[in-house]
């Protein structure tokens, strides 16, 4: 932005942010009637013929600047630099249905599953469906990840359809 400062510019994308965020929950959100599940599930589907899918999980690292004090090593990844441990489910349309963006780059992406609501929802059962996420997850009966060692033509179909599906993210 031309003739504006830095101060200015970094404190009306601070104000846009937080006014996003207020109204986040109208346009970020998991299918949540029976109808709009299999809608979602049928949309997977039609990619790769993978059953039972609602959404695609996945972390992904947004880089921060360098913390200052006690817990700036927490902001490190596994890979050196300082990040926020962002995850993310979409849809089969590559519309973002859940998104968790609190945890430092330093937490592991289980981890950030694991203390989410998502999680806490599909163990209450209130999905019909599962997700698909990559081997950073711990697999369940409502979350399936690629088989780590495939020993067979089934499962290496299985590995495909995941990869192919899972895409979405």
């Amino acid at each position: 932005m031309h003739g504006i400062s830095q101060q200015s510019v970094s404190k009306i994308a601070l104000n846009v942010g937080k006014a996003l965020a207020k109204k986040a929950h109208l346009f970020i959100n998991m299918p949540t009637t029976l109808e709009d599940q299999e809608e979602t599930i049928r949309g997977f589907r039609s990619i790769c013929n993978f059953p039972s899918v609602i959404g695609a999980i996945e972390c992904t690292h947004i880089r921060v600047k360098r913390v200052g004090g006690d817990i700036s090593e927490a902001y490190v990844n596994r890979k050196g630099y300082y990040s926020i441990n962002l995850q993310v489910v979409c849809d089969s349309n590559l519309k973002i249905r859940d998104i968790v963006a609190r945890w430092r780059g330093s937490a592991h992406d289980s981890c950030v599953f694991n203390e989410s609501t998502i999680k806490e929802r599909f163990e209450l059962g209130d999905f019909h469906g599962r997700l698909l996420g990559d081997s950073g997850y711990a697999r369940t009966a409502y979350l399936f990840t690629p088989l780590l060692n495939p020993s067979n033509d089934t499962e290496e179909a299985y590995n495909r359809a995941h990869i192919k599906t899972g895409n979405t993210v």
